[in-house]
């Protein structure tokens, strides 16, 4: 059975998690959008909305490579460094044959009718690949934008670090401000080979009639290094996604960091399932959540399946609303004896006594409460390079000062 009959028996499969979404209340066309090869002349609220996602296109001096992605269109793509590939999905699959075997590998195309809808539907996505040994230290920076109201964005995206590789991604989703519904579907498989490592920071920010759905998963061969980043901070009205990272290697290492608001009538579900199937395997999941009205769900999942593996779940959550919820859910689940998994969570309120400590050192309530919640955000993540802990940091810093 080929995959698009898979598909096509799956397109009506609900998703096990999160609410069930109507895909025909959804336009599954626009218009092509023209090739933008000068970033700089874009509009300039179009530059606005990257640049809050962390893409920059005043400046390409400081990235490694470009790829820019309208509704279903593909603008701009550009290369500043040796060692990398970057292009659609659909320029690689003809100039690669070998990468018919990466499709659909990671990700299985059944997986629920969100999956199906994307091998169905086949639009773009990018096509990220580091070739063997090359570091390629800069940041890739990579934009899918959403511009057209009511549309049904359909993204395939495929990543590749080559044996003793390095790469830095950050992808930043958005949407156009007069936008006022849409679905965004983005799957991304990603691949680690042996001794690489791939940092993938994702920066999504979307508007309340959104409802958002990525599917990805991440496969890390011997000695391999996955280090994920999420930050979402502005509204949706519903977004969900739990990515699946397999450490089949040796000494494989994943870790995920999550930074999470929920605004009134936002329904985040984020999580992380990371099997440990070999020997020596590491992975840890932290998250920050903080609800300001909405759901957040926090999901963490770590199997044990191979001897001295270690795993470590940690969710800390903050209410600063009285209908705002955070669900915490931890799993563990150990195979063999000689694992080592442990989890923590924690949810509630800003402890009077901090607001205190700071407002009698002259800063008004409000300020207090900001000045705990940025640090509250603020995760150290190590063995980043200075442009991502940059471009993070810039996310929290400019989010929506009246979010509080």
């Amino acid at each position: 059975m080929t995959k698009r009959d898979l598909a096509q028996k799956a397109i009506n499969k609900p998703s096990p998690l999160g609410e069930d979404i109507d895909l025909q209340a959804y336009s599954p066309d626009t218009e092509e959008s023209p090739y933008a090869p000068d970033l700089s002349k874009l509009a300039t609220q179009e530059k606005q909305c990257m640049l809050n996602v962390g893409v920059t296109p005043d400046d390409m001096s400081q990235r490694a490579g470009t790829f820019i992605q309208m509704d279903h269109s593909v603008i701009h793509s550009s290369v500043n460094r040796d060692g990398l590939e970057l292009s659609s999905t659909a320029e690689a699959l003809k100039k690669h044959d070998w990468l018919r075997d990466y499709w659909w590998h990671a990700v299985d195309v059944d997986a629920d009718k969100f999956t199906a809808y994307t091998e169905l539907q086949r639009y773009n996505g990018y096509f990220i690949r580091a070739l063997p040994d090359s570091k390629v230290i800069q940041p890739v920076q990579t934009c899918l934008y959403l511009a057209h109201n009511n549309l049904a964005q359909k993204i395939h995206n495929i990543i590749i670090a080559e044996e003793g590789s390095e790469l830095h991604i950050i992808t930043g989703c958005t949407i156009a401000p007069m936008i006022a519904s849409g679905l965004h579907i983005g799957v991304t498989e990603i691949y680690v080979k042996r001794d690489a490592k791939v940092t993938f920071t994702m920066i999504h920010n979307w508007s309340p009639q959104v409802v958002v759905r990525p599917r990805t998963a991440i496969i890390i061969e011997e000695g391999g290094i996955f280090i994920s980043n999420y930050i979402c901070m502005k509204p949706a009205r519903t977004l969900q996604m739990y990515p699946k990272a397999r450490c089949v290697g040796e000494n494989a290492t994943v870790r995920f960091n999550n930074i999470l608001v929920a605004p009134a009538g936002s329904t985040i579900d984020v999580g992380s399932r990371m099997q440990l199937e070999a020997r020596d395997c590491r992975a840890e999941s932290i998250t920050r959540a903080i609800t300001t009205g909405g759901i957040i769900l926090a999901r963490g999942y770590i199997l044990g399946n191979a001897p001295d593996v270690k795993g470590h779940l940690e969710c800390q959550g903050l209410i600063l609303s009285e209908r705002g919820t955070i669900h915490a859910i931890p799993e563990l689940e150990g195979r063999v004896p000689e694992v080592d998994l442990s989890h923590e969570a924690a949810v509630g309120k800003i402890a009077e006594e901090q607001l205190e400590y700071l407002m009698a050192r002259g800063l008004t309530r409000a300020e207090a409460t900001a000045a705990i919640v940025r640090g509250f955000l603020n995760v150290d993540i190590e063995g980043l390079p200075a442009q991502l802990n940059a471009a993070i940091k810039k996310a929290i810093d400019s989010s929506d000062k009246g979010f509080l």
